[in-house]
């Protein structure tokens, strides 16, 4: 079920109609949570996308007069000028695309403990019920194991990838390469720890959970 805003929640009538067990329904609020830090995750990546393609363009104006002023006039210092009124706007977009980024270690850090939640029901199936676990699904076709490794797998691209913005933020303002930039920002944009299978998975938890029609 879907929300006015398409984030996923889950009622107590679901719950009701395909939670037979207490493992089950933890299963499915964590699925629910993976779609909405998901969705919740893309809009922090197209805002952030936005702040640092405000950036670029402040580096872009600041180097490229520069460049050309050492060329014709190495003496002039007004090129210094305009990089000291700009400080302040530069410093300050550094600091939006800043908070964004604190925004997504908040949500790794809900994610890992999806994680952990999904392991600590993977243990109590395998004491409950031997290292093979439960001998019938709780949902259609995944055994608990099935669902550690997917969320095990979002989990691991989602780190890679904030590690990798929090590069492009220690970088992009400081990089005098303005080539460089625009390839910090397509990788900003793009995402490349987190592929089409990260969206396939999620695809397959929901409908593996009853949160996505088969």
């Amino acid at each position: 079920m879907e929300g006015p805003s398409g984030y996923i929640t889950v009622t107590s009538a679901d719950r009701k109609c395909s939670a037979v067990t207490g493992s089950a329904r933890k299963i499915k609020d964590n699925a629910a949570d993976w779609h909405n830090l998901m969705m919740r995750w893309e809009k922090l990546n197209d805002e952030g996308f936005t702040v640092a393609g405000y950036i670029v363009n402040m580096r872009r104006s600041q180097i490229e007069p520069l460049l050309l002023e050492e060329s014709s006039s190495p003496s002039s210092s007004s090129g210094q000028l305009q990089q000291t009124s700009g400080a302040a706007e530069l410093q300050n977009e550094c600091c939006k695309l800043q908070d964004i980024i604190d925004k997504m270690v908040v949500m790794v850090s809900k994610m890992e403990r999806l994680v952990t939640s999904q392991r600590g029901i993977r243990d109590l199936e395998e004491f409950q019920f031997g290292p093979r676990g439960r001998l019938f699904p709780l949902f259609h076709s995944w055994n608990t194991k099935h669902f550690c490794s997917a969320s095990r797998f979002l989990l691991d691209s989602f780190t890679q990838e904030l590690k990798l913005k929090q590069l492009i933020l220690q970088e992009l303002a400081h990089s005098s390469n303005s080539d460089l930039c625009m390839v910090y920002l397509s990788c900003w944009l793009h995402q490349p720890f987190i592929p089409p299978q990260t969206r396939l998975t999620l695809e397959a938890l929901l409908m593996e959970t009853g949160l996505r029609p088969l």
